[in-house]
């Protein structure tokens, strides 16, 4: 009974597949025959022309041998089930492709209609700090002897674009930007006359509507007096809507006008220093060095005679002069670089102004600036912003130096410096290289910042 039921059943399945198999092979591969090949004529198609003539009668279909040819073809063609569906998806697959692509064309357009585009004219020495070393900036030609000198980076929602060089004059460039930061020297009487003429072309492009916004950054007065730019500042009637100005100046207020760092002496291409091992972790033979002029009747000859004392200059790198060399040779500007480099110290006495370039290029090599914390003459001091003058930048900004009075406290920070181990000295190299690396970022941070909210309507960085 059970081989019998097994059987049947066996069998039943066999007919199920081969019926199966029959029906696909009936749909999918049998090709179609036409209707001439089945045997019997094809039916009558009904026209307008032959509704008229009546119900009842016997109508003639008469077609000409090309619409024969035709409905022979379309005969043999293969029929696709799926024919109808692949057309729609291709509809539907074409309209979400063109709706992606207005999508981004919109977006894109939002974009440009949101970034800010700023053109800086490079035209004080600072403006290469600005661009190389505070925004990382890249400039081509790298010669620095080039006569037109470009760039242009991103940063934020801001289009940076750079031009320096002595080609850059008024009237002979491209205006390539509605926003402009305008880079100037202002140390002295011919450099404040150069600047004023840069100011007057600014001025005219505003009135012409060439530009819309102008900012400043200037290389003020070792003494702070930048009176001369007071006409051109918005605050009083001009149309510079920001400044940015070095050294201590008591117009400080965060809001138009913001205090900017000296940086390293461009003019003399310090380069961008890049720390590597040796720099970090290897001895340096020398406690401490000063390079530079030693002005009459100032603090550097009271350092001198410090040093001289119990034979201190033995254990640093000191070489000094009497008239200051504003141009360095390959020679002597190797000589500095490697009195960088080999001192654990670095002295830095007070000039004209207590800001000087010696402070950041001692960061740049992990040599701890050892700074004279004393205002000098002038008008320079603390703002209603700062209250730590000299050096309120840095000092806001946490700089780790050691910061002195008197070069009478110099033999007992030396004499520490002799008790410390090499692993105590990488450390200090470490936390002076990474601070020197933030002070750049988060001043890129400030100035892009500043810059987006007072020229970008609306917006709130």
């Amino acid at each position: 009974m059970r081989a019998t039921r097994k059987r049947l059943c066996s069998a039943l399945l066999a007919a199920y597949l081969l019926f199966s198999l029959y029906a696909a092979y009936s749909v999918f591969l049998r090709p179609r025959r036409s209707s001439a090949s089945r045997g019997g004529p094809r039916p009558p198609r009904l026209g307008r022309g032959n509704a008229a003539e009546g119900p009842g009668r016997r109508l003639r279909c008469h077609a000409s041998p090309g619409s024969e040819r035709e409905r022979s073809s379309l005969g043999n063609e293969e029929w696709n089930p799926w024919e109808g569906d692949e057309k729609n998806e291709q509809i539907a697959s074409q309209q979400r492709y063109e709706t992606n692509l207005q999508m981004l064309k919109n977006l894109k357009s939002q974009q440009e209609q949101t970034d800010l585009k700023v053109q800086i004219w490079g035209k004080a020495a600072i403006g290469l700090y600005l661009w190389q070393h505070i925004l990382e900036g890249l400039l081509e030609p790298a010669d620095v002897t080039a006569q037109w000198r470009e760039g242009s980076i991103k940063g934020g929602k801001t289009h940076f674009s750079f031009i320096t060089g002595p080609a850059v004059v008024p009237g002979y460039f491209s205006v390539e930007a509605d926003n402009v930061v305008l880079v100037l020297n202002g140390r002295e009487e011919a450099k404040i006359t150069y600047a004023t003429q840069w100011l007057h072309y600014a001025q005219t492009l505003i009135q012409t509507r060439k530009l819309r916004h102008v900012a400043i950054v200037l290389l003020g007065s070792e003494q702070c007096n930048n009176e001369w730019i007071h006409p051109y500042l918005k605050r009083h009637g001009g149309f510079v809507e920001l400044l940015f100005v070095v050294y201590d100046s008591t117009w400080v207020n965060e809001e138009d006008i913001f205090q900017w760092p000296l940086g390293v002496a461009t003019y003399r291409n310090f380069p961008i220093v890049e720390p590597n091992w040796s720099m970090l972790r290897s001895p340096r033979s020398y406690l401490c060095n000063f390079l530079g002029t030693v002005y009459k009747n100032s603090s550097r000859e009271n350092l001198m005679e410090v040093l001289k004392q119990d034979g201190l200059d033995k254990l640093c790198w000191i070489a000094a002069r009497e008239q200051w060399q504003p141009q360095e040779t390959n020679e002597s500007f190797r000589i500095y670089q490697d009195a960088l480099l080999q001192s654990d110290l670095t002295l830095c006495p007070v000039g004209v102004n207590t800001e000087c370039y010696r402070i950041y290029e001692a960061c740049s090599y992990g040599s701890v600036p050892v700074v004279e914390d004393v205002m000098t003459p002038g008008k320079c001091g603390n703002s209603s912003i700062y209250h730590s003058a000299p050096l309120q930048l840095l000092k806001t900004m946490g700089a780790p130096f050691i910061f002195i009075k008197n070069w009478e406290e110099l033999p007992a920070v030396l004499e520490k410096e002799k008790n410390m181990s090499l692993q105590e000295k990488i450390q200090r190299r470490k936390k002076l290289i990474e601070w020197y690396r933030y002070f750049k970022a988060q001043m890129r941070h400030k100035f892009i910042n500043i810059l987006e909210n007072s020229f970008l309507p609306n917006y709130k960085g």
